[in-house]
């Protein structure tokens, strides 16, 4: 016991207050969106279908690894370091584009409403980026399992503020003030990023090498000259090395297979809960107090879980555990299927489902941190990233159908199996490549 208290001193690391700060400026903008944003539209009787077509205003939180080799590379407008001076830029940025969207009338100024919900997007991603490769950075090896629950926690408190929060005060002043303070709220990671020193830049020898050989061997050529020779060094640099030097180390293709199938069989589930409810004759207001609230202690309380046993038992270990945890909390939708409408019941599903979803989101964003290298930290992780949530975007959409071919239990009960391939993938990697687990 004295071990395990002595690994849950990461948590009491005053960075972790840092992470967690970092965490709730990247969690506040995608609610505004996304649910609050189709609930203002709503409200002002914009039809469903444009609705639906402005919540596409969240392409680039898939996309993000596209321009993420840029913030690894071009200097910020701010002359704060690489990464501070981009992260106050973008959040300054984030902070008046939130304010505009409360200015816009979506009766009136619905197209500008789009363009500036895409901007605040675009924002967001980008921020993102550059705070997961702060934390990486900032971090070491062993807490990493540790600072990703605690970005957890951050997010959930700011998906808190900008759902909930943000519809609270709509009904009391108006959307402009529920946008505004928003906006506001982005102080939080600007102070956050103004009272910390810049990291110091990472070794990166062999690295500089490859890209030097790709600059000398254009600098050679003829048919270039010296500024275009210096201009394409500086794309394959920024552009290629970082997805170059991924793919030449043992296993990427295995890492890329496992990513999404990993937590395919929670985010099935997941994504077919709020219809299973409904299905079973809970109301709304039952759903949101039983489940939405639920959702926000007990995912907190998993990821820091996650986080612990990643520094006491180690990333590969965690990752099964955690992994077979997540699997076993589908179960209790079959048992919320036999007992029907039990507020008690659903309280319990919805804790199980959070609680292990909670714990294999951390230990499996401490793995994707764990792969990058620097100086492609922000590129690489963004790539890794994308592919958790567009595999999670493609596979999760058969749900629908494959629930109404097999009935709730027997669809539950396969979401439970189909993480078991990512589990066998998981293991033989552990024992063809353990580098990348260490």
């Amino acid at each position: 016991m004295g071990g395990w208290r002595d690994s849950f001193s990461i948590y009491r690391d005053r960075r972790q207050l840092i992470i967690l700060l970092q965490g709730f400026s990247s969690g506040l903008p995608l609610l505004l969106v996304y649910s609050t944003l189709s609930a203002r539209l709503a409200q002002a009787h914009i039809d469903r279908t444009q609705i639906g077509l402005l919540l596409l205003a969240q392409l680039p939180y898939t996309v993000k690894f596209l321009w993420a080799p840029l913030l690894d590379r071009v200097p910020p407008p701010l002359p704060l370091g690489q990464r501070r001076g981009w992260a106050v830029t973008l959040q300054i940025a984030l902070m008046l584009a939130i304010a505009a969207m409360g200015l816009a009338d979506p009766k009136t100024d619905l197209g500008w409403l789009a363009l500036l919900a895409v901007l605040v997007a675009f924002l967001s991603a980008s921020q993102d980026i550059v705070i997961d490769a702060f934390r990486i950075e900032f971090m070491p090896p062993e807490s990493q399992g540790a600072a990703a629950a605690t970005t957890v926690a951050g997010y959930r408190i700011a998906i808190l503020c900008s759902g909930a929060g943000a519809l609270e005060i709509a009904g009391l002043a108006g959307w402009r003030w529920s946008y505004g303070v928003m906006g506001l709220l982005m102080l939080v990671g600007i102070a956050t990023f103004l009272l910390i020193d810049e990291l110091p830049p990472r070794p990166r020898a062999e690295i500089v090498q490859r890209e030097q050989l790709a600059a000398d061997y254009l600098a050679r050529n003829p048919h270039l000259q010296g500024w275009l020779a210096q201009t394409l060094a500086n794309l394959h640099g920024a552009v290629v090395c970082p997805f170059l030097d991924f793919i030449t180390r043992p296993g990427w293709l295995a890492i890329l297979l496992f990513i999404p199938a990993y937590k395919l069989g929670e985010a099935m589930a997941g994504a077919m809960s709020r219809p299973f409810y409904i299905d079973l004759g809970f109301s709304l207001t039952e759903i949101a107090q039983m489940s939405s609230l639920v959702a926000f202690a007990t995912t907190i309380m998993g990821g820091m879980i996650g986080g612990l046993l990643a520094a006491r038992i180690g990333l590969l270990r965690s990752l099964v555990v955690c992994g077979v945890a997540q699997s076993l909390g589908n179960l209790f939708y079959i048992l919320l299927d036999a007992a029907g409408h039990s507020l008690p019941i659903l309280a319990l599903s919805a804790a199980a489902e959070d609680l292990t979803g909670g714990m294999a989101g951390a230990v499996l964003i401490a793995f994707l941190s764990r792969l990058t290298r620097a100086p492609y930290i922000a590129t690489q992780y963004a790539l890794l990233a994308s592919f958790m949530v567009i595999g999670r975007s493609l596979f999760t959409a058969t749900g629908g159908a494959l629930s109404k071919s097999l009935g709730w239990p027997m669809f539950f009960f396969v979401t439970t199996l189909i993480t078991l391939p990512a589990l066998l993938l998981l293991i033989w990697m552990a024992k063809r490549w353990p580098q990348n687990f260490e």
